[in-house]
């Protein structure tokens, strides 16, 4: 897995935030560019612990994006229809059109996480789905989409204390779910799957993002995306009249 790209120690705040806000608007520029261009698209996953900050990222990242080529959608407990279908049918149907940004803020990965822990899916069907996601994120890569998969690395200190905002902030109200505090209680079993999901489906390579301090979380996370970008090595389309 590809670790966080920098000492978080040495940066100052102030100043990471200055140059965050000017990758947030070459981010935007090169988005909107690839959405022009319609020859790439990318799929950004987000997986992580309750209150690690995917709803923030997905805010913040994306704040200077162009929304027509933009798609979010979160992934919760499977419907019925869903439950009915492959594991990975409610997941294929939101893969990326070229030219677009997609993001799951959860994804196929609860479909390990979640089972494994609570048990209710035979471990033998469980491992199978390892080998099953490594060759579906091979497939969706080959269309010239780029999948960057983003855990959100929080500590418990940082979760506890976000959970616990959730109930004494009027604001934050909407969050709070009952069950976030029976899943704090099974954090290490739910750790321990993770590591893992990190090592078995590393095919396509994980990205470990800070998430105690959202500057530090927003910094890291805009560093990969905005390389991803500018690997694409984008040229605006000319008029059509000049392709034939």
């Amino acid at each position: 897995m590809e670790k966080f790209i920098t000492n978080l120690k040495d940066l100052n705040k102030k100043e990471t935030e200055l140059k965050t806000q000017k990758m947030l608007k070459e981010i935007g520029d090169l988005q909107y560019q690839m959405m022009a261009n319609q020859e790439n698209s990318i799929l950004l996953v987000l997986q992580g612990l309750d209150a690690s900050g995917k709803d923030g990222l997905v805010s913040n990242l994306l704040s200077c994006c162009n929304p027509v080529g933009l798609s979010v959608v979160g992934f919760k407990k499977p419907t019925k229809e869903e439950y009915a279908h492959d594991f990975l049918w409610r997941i294929h149907k939101h893969t990326p059109a070229k030219g677009m940004l997609q993001v799951f803020v959860r994804s196929h990965y609860e479909d390990i996480l979640v089972p494994s822990v609570e048990g209710y899916i035979a471990p033998e069907i469980i491992a199978q789905r390892y080998e099953l996601i490594n060759n579906f994120e091979k497939m969706v890569e080959h269309n010239e989409t780029k999948i960057l998969k983003f855990y959100m690395s929080v500590s418990a200190n940082a979760q506890i204390k976000r959970l616990e905002e959730r109930i004494a902030n009027p604001l934050k109200h909407w969050k709070h779910n009952d069950g976030d505090f029976e899943t704090f209680r099974k954090r290490d079993k739910y750790i321990d799957v993770y590591e893992q999901i990190l090592i078995r489906c590393n095919d396509v390579p994980w990205h470990i993002i800070p998430c105690d301090k959202n500057w530090q979380k927003l910094f890291v996370a805009a560093q990969i995306l905005l390389k991803t970008l500018r690997e694409f090595n984008m040229k605006w389309p000319g008029l059509e009249s000049e392709l034939f």
